[in-house]
């Protein structure tokens, strides 16, 4: 288990991280998200003791990073955003250094890089010089050493920065399969990546947590925005003026028209899902045939453009300890529960 208290960083006057706190499970993939700018490798560089706080603690398996931090970097394999290599040195070359380095007894060094190689599918640049491989190529001899030393935790900044979308479900993959031996945090501002491997992330904004759930928490509770998908037969101004004039419609975000001739896709922002019937109602009325409709959910992305945006960032203190305050309940009474029947 990993555990970050009360992380704090700061640059002169200026607080680059600013009093966070969060766990990591064993055999948990953590997404931590955040735009550029937020804190992301201040921090993974704080965890892997490469950078040191201002105040705060992190724990690595139970142990203090500042008090014993070469215990705690031989349980990291750390990915940092720019891949740790020597241009000059061949890759094969460089990830038996890299080994060395670790203090991979010499026996198992052979063996250790192989499999790294293969497990990254490196093995057939294994003699180039890094320095001439592509930008994707040496990302990945990067996190190549990152497995080297069997690391129990592994912090990877930004893994998939380079690489091409076959090699970035690659590494999908990899992240998943690693999983199963280590316990991952996996930093990125790119939100698919996040939503491909991770369950649980933490948002970070301007050096503070604005979000701390699983992404299915966050994408149905920190939301307060309802939105239709309306696909409507009719000319578009007409049927675009009925939406309007129902009571609770806010607003028309989007008009898509279709392939089929006279039919678009509008996405509604209303005030409540219960709008929907009297909506259909009036476009019926209004002989415009409703094909379909359907409640548009929240997705991560509407999330984090809503919890990292400046005009909003100070009001949603209030409205996260809130929803804190009721996951917190609902674990407590699950709890009671659980210990009730048995």
């Amino acid at each position: 288990m990993v555990e970050i208290r009360n992380l704090t960083k700061y640059y002169g006057n200026h607080p680059a991280v600013k009093d966070i706190s969060f766990t990591v499970g064993d055999h948990e993939v953590l997404g931590f998200l955040g735009p550029n700018g937020a804190g992301k490798s201040t921090t993974m560089n704080m965890i892997t003791g490469c950078l040191p706080s201002t105040s705060g603690t992190v724990l690595v398996d139970g142990h203090d990073i500042a008090k014993e931090p070469i215990k705690v970097k031989r349980l990291i394999g750390y990915l940092p955003e720019l891949p740790p290599v020597y241009p000059e040195m061949r890759v094969r070359e460089y990830l038996l250094f890299a080994a060395g380095l670790k203090g991979v007894p010499r026996s198992e060094r052979k063996k250790q890089v192989e499999d790294a190689m293969r497990r990254l599918s490196i093995t057939d640049v294994q003699k180039r010089v890094i320095g001439n491989l592509s930008k994707g190529y040496r990302q990945r001899v990067g996190f190549a050493q990152a497995l080297l030393g069997s690391p129990k935790f592994l912090i990877l900044d930004e893994p998939t920065v380079g690489l091409d979308p076959k090699q970035v479900m690659e590494v999908r993959s990899l992240i998943k399969d690693l999983a199963h031996d280590h316990t991952i945090i996996f930093s990125t501002h790119i939100l698919a990546e996040v939503t491909a491997v991770c369950e649980r992330v933490v948002i970070i904004n301007k050096g503070q947590i604005r979000a701390e759930d699983t992404i299915r928490n966050l994408e149905s509770r920190v939301s307060g925005v309802i939105r239709l998908c309306i696909k409507a037969e009719g000319e578009m101004t007409k049927v675009s003026g009925v939406i309007r004039s129902v009571d609770g419609v806010q607003d028309i975000e989007e008009v898509v028209p279709d392939d089929e001739p006279g039919v678009c896709t509008y996405t509604v922002r209303v005030a409540e899902e219960s709008i929907r019937k009297p909506l259909v109602a009036a476009l019926v009325a209004a002989d415009c045939m409703v094909l379909e409709i359907s409640v548009k959910r929240s997705s991560l992305e509407d999330v984090f453009v809503r919890l990292t945006s400046s005009s909003s960032a100070s009001g949603e203190a209030d409205e996260l300890a809130e929803i804190r305050r009721e996951l917190d309940a609902e674990r407590r009474a699950a709890k009671d529960r659980k210990e009730d029947g048995n």
